[in-house]
């Protein structure tokens, strides 16, 4: 099944090509020099339902879940963190499951913020020394549920991830389903996407 997860990039290139050609001019792309730019209140969402495996890919910039993306070191920031983790340990009250009777089987959190090594593909630190100025921690959730009546999940509905942290204002979903692959921009006006 991660095979088909790490495909599904792949398979939707032409749509990130497209997207990334109107999206060109952002400011960070030319930091990153990579199609996957790090842009605030934009994540990105890996859906793969195969049989009865879903498992759901969610990479979202700090800023967008915990409000800060500087290490954590105030009580009140770990605190902050703590609860954003937390939230992130539980799926289910993220994306509605109900009617497909899915159990989450295996779940992987990473982050600078939860203690994790940073990626050390960062920005070169400028000649003054600001290095707040560069530093864009992520935030990667990765879940694999069981479901019982696959066929009763007809739509993925981020509705309650845009309620729960609501920096995020859009999610870039790259999807495959029963029927076929799919990509789709989904916001807090429109949080869903048919499988």
């Amino acid at each position: 099944m991660r095979r088909l997860l790490l495909a599904l990039p792949f398979a939707l290139l032409p749509l990130a090509v497209a997207h990334a050609a109107v999206e060109h001019d952002h400011d960070h792309e030319h930091e990153h020099g990579s199609l996957g730019a790090h842009e605030h209140g934009v994540g990105r969402l890996n859906a793969s339902l195969d049989g009865q495996t879903l498992e759901l890919e969610l990479d979202s910039p700090a800023m967008n879940l915990v409000g800060f993306e500087h290490p954590a070191t105030s009580d009140a920031d770990k605190a902050k963190v703590a609860a954003v983790r937390a939230k992130l340990e539980k799926p289910a009250t993220l994306v509605n499951l109900a009617d497909a009777k899915c159990t989450l089987e295996q779940q992987e959190l990473e982050s600078p913020l939860f203690g994790d090594e940073p990626d050390h593909e960062d920005h070169d630190e400028e000649a003054d020394g600001d290095e707040h100025h560069h530093e864009h921690s992520e935030i990667h959730a990765r879940y694999q549920f069981r479901c019982v009546a696959p066929s009763a999940l007809t739509h993925l509905d981020l509705a309650s991830l845009f309620k729960v942290f609501p920096a995020t204002r859009k999610i870039l979903v790259q999807m495959i389903g029963p029927n076929g692959q799919q990509g789709a921009e989904l916001t807090p006006e429109a949080p869903a996407l048919k499988f």
